[in-house]
């Protein structure tokens, strides 16, 4: 329906942050869609609360279970959001302002990281990704970490606004997600053909700690992150650690 919103979420044990995602797109979206693998917690309760249409499913591919959300949306403009992601009321406004006029075919919209609960602004935790767009305009890359959405045709705009993410919220499951993350990552690498070395091994992941913390200025939100970077440049390692032992 022209004009009219979908949220789109997949979601897997997300009870956690769920209540505040879903009550902040309250009024932005008429129709909420919530592709579940299962989950075993109160995820699947709490939606229902928020009269989401659910759908379980099980994809290992974070990008066909986009893809397979993607189907089930019936609006014309769409809005993909995680269960630990927070749509403020300034940027509800925006969103509604620039569907209304619908200028362009997407638009990226800024990310404000938490780690720990306090704000990051610096060391790769400032960026924007393509979240909102119209559903027949776009298309959605396969993988199993980091799916990408591309617009087809037309322009993309820039949305000013920002989505509050919470995804570090305590260091075990930061530690937690960043291990799940390389072993998917490892996956992809051999996948796509990518030989891992001594060199990618033993050189990445401090290179990634000093690119973060050093060069991306990730020192100047405070020496609180350092466990954060540390993590990526174990995540670093491990990814190319464990390409030793996955066969293509």
């Amino acid at each position: 329906m022209k004009g009219k919103i979908s949220v789109l979420m997949i979601t897997k044990n997300a009870q956690e942050l769920l209540v505040k995602s879903l009550r902040s797109v309250a009024g932005l979206a008429n129709e909420i869609v919530v592709v579940d693998d299962y989950s075993t917690d109160e995820t699947v309760k709490i939606a229902k609360r928020f009269k989401a249409r659910i759908i379980q499913n099980h994809e290992e591919d974070f990008g066909k279970q986009r893809k397979f959300s993607l189907k089930q949306a019936t609006n014309s403009w769409i809005l993909v959001l995680d269960s630990d992601e927070i749509v403020p009321i300034c940027l509800k406004k925006e969103i509604k302002k620039v569907v209304s006029e619908s200028k362009f075919n997407g638009y990226y919209i800024p990310f404000n990281n938490h780690f720990l609960g306090k704000k990051l602004r610096y060391g790769g935790e400032d960026y924007k990704k393509l979240i909102l767009f119209k559903k027949d305009k776009v298309t959605i890359t396969p993988a199993l970490v980091h799916e990408k959405f591309v617009i087809k045709s037309g322009k993309v705009g820039y949305l000013k606004n920002k989505v509050y993410h919470y995804s570090y919220r305590s260091l075990l499951k930061m530690y937690q997600k960043f291990t799940d993350y390389a072993v998917r990552e490892a996956r992809q690498k051999v996948k796509n053909g990518e030989k891992t070395s001594l060199k990618k091994i033993f050189f990445y992941a401090p290179h990634m700690l000093w690119a973060r913390f050093i060069k991306d200025r990730g020192y100047k939100d405070g020496f609180f992150r350092l466990p954060l970077d540390i993590g990526f440049a174990g995540m670093e390692f491990l990814t190319y650690f464990l390409m030793l032992f996955i066969k293509q």
